[in-house]
């Protein structure tokens, strides 16, 4: 007979429940947080489960990934629909929600929650560095100066007002040499985002749309990761929580504000580009058309 087991996961300890195909326990117990733990917590009971259901969470990304290495067919379920099935049971405890969790995964009763490859995490990472880099490098500055002659414009600006007061040049030369570095710094950042853009022939693809650039693009490719996993492209915008959500009951139903279930920064992103394409752009291009009509 097939085992079902689910995983309670806190940062120090996993509680553990396995569930044979008729819903009866089989094992219970605890092991470190760790995959490791839950092998051989396996291991030592000779048990083999078909499925092992964990939430997602601040450790799920790893704790998949480490289960999968150990041979182990561990499925991220999304926490918050888990809920609501584990809220329904009487009482609260770790052991209480592994046993939940196990029923779940014996009945098929959950949402998977697709885990990105170690790639595309790095990938988002360098981006994210090169972006906060470049933010902290435009807030130290005195004046919302942008491009790169206004910026020395600005130093040149800033020296002749040194040169009406000793110890205002004093501090002019100093930041002036700071001001100059840290544009460098910036412009070099800026610079290592357009080579990884360029060398990547979907970025290049993407940054064919009006208003995306190697920034928005490279996001998107490692958010998406496996486009594979998305049955049509509509169901990217419900992925990444740009569709509204509806309620529906009896004589009720009525559409509201979009969900908001996905990555906050690629909707920000995505945001932007879209304001872009109706404020900035200036050649017409359908997308144009269409967005300046949806606007209004």
């Amino acid at each position: 007979m097939e085992h079902y087991a689910g995983l309670d996961v806190s940062l120090k300890e996993i509680s553990i429940c396995v569930v044979d195909g008729d819903g009866r326990v089989i094992a219970r117990g605890a092991c470190p947080a760790d995959p490791e733990g839950v092998a051989g917590w396996s291991c030592n009971r000779s048990l083999t489960p078909h499925r092992v259901v964990h939430e997602s969470g601040q450790l799920s990304i790893w704790l998949q990934r480490g289960l999968t290495r150990m041979g182990l067919r561990a499925i991220c379920i999304d926490a918050r629909k888990a809920h609501k099935s584990l809220s329904a049971r009487p009482n609260k405890s770790d052991a209480s929600d592994a046993e939940g969790l196990a029923q779940l995964a014996r009945t098929g009763w959950f949402t998977p929650v697709y885990i990105r490859s170690e790639d595309a995490d790095r990938l988002r990472k360098d981006l994210e560095g090169h972006i906060r880099g470049t933010l902290k490098t435009f807030g130290i500055r005195m004046t919302g100066v942008g491009q790169g002659r206004q910026r020395q414009t600005f130093r040149d600006q800033l020296a002749v007002a040194g040169e009406t007061d000793p110890m205002l040049r004093a501090i002019a030369d100093g930041f002036i040499a700071t001001h100059a570095t840290l544009c460098q710094a910036a412009a070099d950042l800026d610079s290592a985002v357009k080579r990884l853009a360029h060398d990547n022939p979907v970025a290049r693809r993407l940054m064919t749309i009006p208003g995306v650039g190697p920034v928005v693009s490279l996001n998107f490719i490692a958010l998406i990761d496996d486009p594979g996993r998305f049955r049509k492209a509509s169901d990217v915008g419900a992925f990444l929580g740009l569709t509204p959500k509806r309620h529906q009951s009896g004589e009720i139903d009525w559409t509201g504000r979009v969900s908001k279930c996905g990555d906050r920064a690629m909707r920000r992103l995505l945001f932007e580009a879209a304001s872009s394409v109706i404020h900035r752009v200036q050649r017409f291009s359908a997308l144009k058309s269409w967005a300046v009509r949806l606007a209004a």
